[in-house]
């Protein structure tokens, strides 16, 4: 047995699955000339597509990610052309709205989500043990002790 503990990687199956995903739809987007456009990108075009300009803040905010995040996302959505920003209601807030070629191929990006979201529900059906059933066991369980106290108590151990 190594000693390198890397060597041993339950996350590294779930990460590679995800990321094979994630290139399944990105070619996808490759196949209808859409570049430019990754998988991670979807939900802030549709959240402004539906919703109008919203600050980066409000973006994060309701897509449940750190503003830090959101404003890496935002600023790789400028660079290809489908959002642009303005100075917002005060000198500290940006407001993000969609691009002629952001608002172009919403249509598609709103037809891949929901083919997407029916495609995991037939793959949760599919299996013995749902995925997303997975997601509330685990929460469940970390809700009951966190992640990290599991893993400090680990390291203290040790």
């Amino acid at each position: 047995m190594s000693s390198d503990p890397s060597e041993q990687n339950r996350w590294r199956p779930v990460r590679q699955l995800l990321d094979a995903m994630d290139a399944d739809i990105a070619r996808l987007y490759a196949e209808r000339g859409i570049s430019g456009v990754r998988p991670r990108f979807v939900a802030p075009l549709i959240r402004l597509g539906r919703r109008g300009g919203m600050t980066i803040r409000q973006l994060a905010e309701s897509l449940e990610v750190t503003h830090s995040a959101m404003s890496q996302t935002v600023a790789a959505l400028q660079r290809d052309g489908l959002v642009s920003t303005s100075a917002g209601a005060d000198a500290r807030t940006r407001e993000v709205v969609l691009t002629d070629r952001g608002r172009e191929i919403l249509p598609f990006l709103e037809a891949e989500w929901r083919a997407t979201e029916a495609v995991v529900a037939e793959l949760d059906a599919e299996i013995p043990y749902a995925l997303s059933q997975v997601v509330l066991d685990l929460r469940a369980a970390l809700a009951r002790r966190s992640f990290h106290d599991r893993i400090a108590d680990r390291i203290a151990d040790s």
